[in-house]
């Protein structure tokens, strides 16, 4: 990207006109660098805010080049110099994040398929662009095939894989009248769907456009001293030609008018307050990146510092996003064991993500898992097969009636398996997605920290939600939320005068990300477009950091304050100096770098292992 290449050769030029300094080699070799440095880094802001001024409207970024030019102007070409990295960096920053998060909803997109099987009146067969698709066609989708278009199940029994839309962990089930939707991947059976919605208003389509109109509206959040710039620098630049201008009317000398109007303009520029705010947050950033958690933005960290209320997706961010046995209830003259090597042999050519949990828990106990013969799978049913001579089926617990066990353990939020053996029924497994180890002490943690218990929102049934509120200690619980639903009770929180921060790691989680305050992204097992739309990336999915990196936000808007006030004091003093006596420019120059070295070693202290611990 052209902003990171002219961000790059600006800091290159800055640090080797550094090097040439402290080498001692002639002053314009040294100065040659720096100015190259000024060019490199300096033409882009200079152009914007040029741009900005043929608007009417002065930014910060014409008033830093100015700056940078009047610090050159009297020998101090280095702190002009500096000052041009720090916003070109920043800038080239900026577009790296905006550039990855349009080609992320882009690549959502691509989890529609392009075509899909259109069945005309006579019983043909058409493959059809989606985008072609209206409401009321039949489509056929085959095993194994992404759904075209949202719709509603007509005929076929299967199960559909729809976590990139509601997060469940397990692939649900789907008979005549179930609605199914664009992008979800079907299973081992064939569905005949009439579509209910065109491509452009799909479920999937409605989420990248909740992503986009999110991030848009996200990115206009900004650090403090960019709120305040337009004022700022217009009473910079006002004061400075006032400086010029009035004196000369009254007939002052030319030269030392200017020169005081100068020395105003060094010491009034915000380099100071820019290294107030910056450098406590990239510290906090740093730190944070070095156990494993990626802030993406100084704004983000300042934003995690404000969270009032955090918010929880459940599959694969407080659960481990997959299914494990959780227990086996017998049903016949069989012991768990037997129920379970049964179950296991039967399921074992099964490529059922329960088939593959309840073969592991066999494994798991050491059971032997014995050749099965015969084996067939419905959809939607189960696999039937031959073990040792007996005829065991495998699969829903609706063949089964007055077995009470089994509403009990669904009201826990299990999903139920049946094992039947030779026609009777032999057991009862219960799977559930096994919460994280870290997930109740991280609830916990972050409702000290907040003093608001978290949120769970997830697009799962309401009993598996309640399940896994309990464990945590969760109370607020939003179940059976679509990705938009999603977006909606974030907001809803913010309309409570919550900063929201949510955590999550699905495409069905981007839009709230986007909407939310801050949204932290699991990176582990995270789908991309989680990880590009959220501004914290847990990149080892360690749930614990989360706290801590609350607390070293809150650290650094601390310090942030302490070094604002700071420099604001500096530059007040010596602006009134300037004003109402004859500040010398060397001394106006030493206050101010003294003041940008004092809050810059301030801020840099966070960069300490202590601070982290400390935040914990």
């Amino acid at each position: 990207m052209p902003e990171v290449r002219w961000a790059a050769a600006s800091l290159a030029l800055f640090a080797a006109g550094c090097a040439a300094q402290l080498a001692g080699t002639p002053a314009p070799v040294w100065w040659t660098l720096y100015l190259a440095c000024y060019a490199a880094g300096g033409w882009e802001p200079g152009l914007a805010g040029l741009r900005a001024l043929r608007e009417r409207t002065l930014d910060v970024d014409l008033l830093m080049v100015v700056a940078a030019i009047a610090a050159a102007a009297i020998g101090q070409v280095f702190d002009g110099a500096l000052l041009i990295v720090i916003f070109a960096t920043s800038g080239a920053v900026e577009a790296v994040v905006t550039r990855r998060t349009e080609e992320s909803v882009r690549a959502l997109l691509d989890l529609a398929p392009e075509r899909a099987t259109l069945l005309r009146d006579d019983g043909t067969e058409t493959s059809v662009p989606v985008a072609d698709l209206a409401v009321g066609d039949m489509v056929l989708v085959r095993p194994g095939e992404r759904v075209g278009a949202d719709g509603v199940v007509v005929s076929g029994t299967s199960e559909v894989d729809q976590a990139s839309i509601t997060g469940e962990g397990l692939p649900t089930p789907k008979r005549p009248g179930d609605e199914v939707f664009a992008g979800t991947v079907n299973g081992t059976g064939a569905l005949r769907v009439v579509v209910q919605r065109v491509a452009a208003e799909s479920v999937v389509a409605r989420i990248a456009a909740m992503v986009e109109q999110a991030s848009a509206a996200k990115a206009r959040t900004q650090l403090f001293i960019e709120r305040v710039e337009q004022r700022y620098s217009v009473a910079v630049v006002a004061g400075a030609l006032a400086l010029v201008a009035i004196p000369l009317a009254f007939g002052a000398a030319f030269e030392p008018t200017l020169l005081r109007a100068m020395t105003f303009m060094i010491v009034a520029s915000p380099c100071a307050v820019v290294l107030a705010t910056m450098p406590p947050l990239l510290a906090a950033i740093a730190n944070g990146g070095r156990r494993g958690v990626l802030v993406k933005s100084a704004v983000a960290m300042e934003a995690l510092g404000r969270t009032g209320v955090v918010a929880f997706d459940k599959t694969g961010t407080l659960t481990e996003g997959r299914p494990h046995l959780e227990s086996v209830t017998p049903l016949g003259g069989l012991d768990e064991d037997a129920v379970l090597a049964l179950a296991a042999a039967a399921e074992r050519p099964s490529e059922h993500p329960l088939a593959a949990a309840i073969v592991q828990a066999a494994h798991r106990r050491g059971l032997p898992v014995a050749e099965a013969t015969g084996f067939s799978s419905v959809p939607g049913r189960g696999v039937r097969a031959t073990v040792g001579g007996t005829d065991v089926v495998v699969g829903s617990p609706a063949v089964l009636d007055g077995v009470p066990e089994v509403a009990t353990l669904e009201a826990g939020g299990a999903t139920v398996v049946a094992v039947i053996a030779d026609g009777r029924p032999a057991g009862l497994l219960a799977l559930v997605d096994r919460l994280r180890p870290d997930a109740a002490g991280t609830v916990t943690r972050l409702t000290e920290l907040t003093g608001t218990a978290p949120v769970l929102l997830t697009g799962d049934n309401a009993a598996a939600a309640q399940r896994v509120a309990d464990a945590v200690g969760i109370t607020d619980v939003r179940a059976g939320l679509l990705p938009d639903a999603k977006a909606a009770a974030v907001r809803e929180l913010q309309a409570a005068g919550r900063r929201v921060l949510l955590v999550g790691d699905g495409v069905n989680d981007a839009p709230a990300l986007a909407t939310a305050d801050v949204g932290v992204a699991l990176g582990g097992r995270g789908i991309a477009l989680a990880v590009e739309t959220a501004d914290v990336v847990i990149v080892r999915d360690d749930l614990t950091t989360l706290p801590n990196l609350l607390g070293l936000s809150r650290r650094a808007r601390r310090v942030v304050v302490a070094n604002v006030a700071i420099a604001a004091t500096v530059i007040a003093s010596l602006v009134t100096w300037d004003l109402v006596g004859t500040l010398p420019l060397p001394l106006g120059v030493a206050g101010h770098e003294g003041s940008t070295v004092v809050v810059a070693l301030n801020g840099l202290r966070l960069l300490r292992a202590a601070a982290w611990r400390r935040a914990g």
